[in-house]
């Protein structure tokens, strides 16, 4: 019986033949921690008497979900890290670099064919460039830099083949939401989901990557895209080449295999508060809107504030309606001020933060008053997310955010288009 791609890189992870269902210990080739779960990871380590860290050059330190520190404390947490980051060689990002799972990306640390773990929950991002990636708790972090392994199962996978074309103002962020309103927030625990199908062939990587980063919101451990032309043209973009990857074998057995020809479908909402509670925007109230942010790992990339930019270029956003624009690295922040993204966003009336998480993980920069409703490109919305359990989050596209913070409540983005 032939093999997925999940069940092909942990035999070649652990270097013997295994199948869905085996428990493993596999060697793990790069690790991230964010500045929530890093500190704690540091902690475990030291508790386990670790001398070094296993790897340590793909080790990556990021500071973005609370950057620059709103207090003392987390300013203390990110002094803790610089100091681990010193003594033991891991690379670390500094205050203003962007969102881990983008600055990850563009190292080059995620490779097709690689087995890559993060304490985050949105690990699974880096499943756009045809490797196995899944979030892990900070004490699985800290036993991996000491060790440079850890146990899996390893997962069922389905195989979700996206097919037809896409029609205009329905973007890749649409796709998602529309497969997490029909499998919901637990329909796929567990399993590795491979993508397919002519819309993930047509779509960028900024698309691809919006899909795999909420694989999670449906309950997956990864999503993983098959290797591509796209993601060689990414790599070598990004100055570290790759020729292959990996393919699942044509007798692969997978635990189903689901076919979606979205020709026909329309913008997609979550509404609060919960990220499976989704509809089409045609069944959605005018529902007035008092904060929109275009942000986030699911859509701060370029292609976002592509889309965004052409809506809101020579328009205002509605009086009374706050707009965040966040990129999410460095890198897009400075393409965004070539390709004059940021003049538009700020000519339109909205405020363009650091690179970073602030306002979507709620630590600072934006957060919502009680009972206002807010617009986002994220990927959750439970109460109290962006800082405050009072405040309703609304889940859509940049495209739909944008066009909504124009006429002040949720708009149709083909309206405008």
């Amino acid at each position: 019986m032939g093999k997925t791609i999940s069940e092909k890189i942990f035999s070649i992870h652990t270097g013997k033949d295994v199948k869905t269902g085996d428990l493993v210990i596999a060697k793990i080739d790069a690790l991230m921690g964010q500045d929530g779960t890093s500190p704690l990871a540091i902690k475990v380590f030291s508790e386990l008497g670790g001398e070094k860290v296993v790897n340590a050059e793909k080790v990556l330190l990021v500071m973005d979900h609370s950057v620059p520190p709103p207090n003392e404390g987390v300013a203390n947490l990110h002094k803790l890290m610089r100091e681990f980051a010193e003594k033991y060689g891991t690379q670390i990002t500094e205050f203003g670099e962007g969102v881990c799972h983008q600055v990850f990306m563009e190292r080059g640390l995620a490779t097709p064919g690689s087995l890559v773990i993060g304490a985050d929950s949105h690990t699974c991002t880096y499943g756009v460039l045809n490797c196995f990636s899944t979030g892990v708790g900070s004490s699985e972090l800290a036993a991996a830099m000491y060790t440079g392994k850890l146990w899996f199962k390893v997962p069922s996978t389905v195989k979700i083949n996206l097919n037809g074309k896409l029609p205009k103002g329905v973007t890749a962020k649409d796709v998602v939401l529309f497969l997490i309103g029909h499998f919901k927030a637990d329909g796929l625990t567990y399993k590795a989901i491979e993508f397919d199908g002519e819309i993930i062939k047509e779509l960028s990587m900024d698309g691809r990557a919006t899909i795999t980063n909420m694989a999670v919101e449906m309950g997956a451990k990864a999503g993983i895209m098959p290797f591509d032309e796209k993601i060689r043209e990414f790599f070598e973009k990004i100055g570290y080449p790759q020729k292959n990857g990996i393919s699942a074998d044509p007798d692969a057995e997978y635990e189903a295999v689901y076919n979606f020809d979205l020709s026909n479908l329309e913008p997609q909402v979550a509404m609060p508060h919960t990220v499976d509670n989704v509809s089409p925007i045609s069944k959605i109230d005018k529902t007035k809107i008092n904060e929109a942010y275009i942000g986030t790992c699911t859509n701060g990339r370029l292609e976002d504030f592509r889309l965004a930019a052409a809506l809101l270029k020579g328009r205002k956003i509605a009086q009374n309606v706050k707009m965040i624009v966040a990129p999410a690295s460095k890198r897009i922040l400075m393409q965004a001020l070539k390709e004059g993204l940021i003049d538009i966003f700020l000519d339109a009336g909205a405020v363009v933060v650091n690179p970073g998480c602030g306002p979507c993980v709620g630590t600072h920069q934006g957060i919502p008053a009680d009972e206002e409703n807010v617009i986002s490109t994220a990927n959750r919305n439970f109460k109290g997310r962006m800082g405050n359990n009072k405040a309703f989050i609304y889940l859509a596209s940049p495209l739909t955010v944008a066009a909504s913070a124009i006429k002040g409540e949720i708009t149709d983005p083909r309206e405008l288009l």
